[in-house]
């Protein structure tokens, strides 16, 4: 019978301004326990960072005729592995007056489903 194989992954935790240090013990791939946190958000943190790690996406997009470009953000995190590519993706829109905060600029970026919207208005 093969023997499990334990690690431990340090992660800080970003949920709050405390930025606990995280310890997530694992054996074959599987969390068996997360200690540190301070607060009742550092445990589903640090089990979402370690199975499946997702970004909050901000940048800016080109406006047609202007020289100032417009701040955009996905509306909800996306998987870590995609924001390079969803950089690629958001970067190539160019965008025409008006837009709205919070109207969406792209639909569906990298087929997540998740929206691009836009943070500021742009008459």
């Amino acid at each position: 019978m093969p023997e499990s194989v334990f690690s431990v992954r340090e992660i800080t935790c970003v949920n709050c301004p405390m930025g606990c240090t995280l310890s997530v013990r694992l054996a074959d791939g599987q969390i068996l326990s997360v200690t540190g946190q301070q607060c009742p958000r550092g445990d589903p943190y640090a089990r979402s960072e370690v199975t499946d790690p997702r970004r909050m996406l901000t940048t800016l997009v080109v406006v047609s005729g202007r020289s100032k470009p417009l701040p955009v953000r996905t509306r909800v995190p996306i998987p870590l592995y995609l924001v390079s590519e969803a950089l690629v993706q958001i970067h190539r829109c160019v965008i025409r007056p008006p837009v709205r905060a919070g109207e969406s600029v792209l639909a569906d970026v990298c087929g997540t489903g998740v929206e691009v919207i836009a943070t500021a208005d742009l008459d």
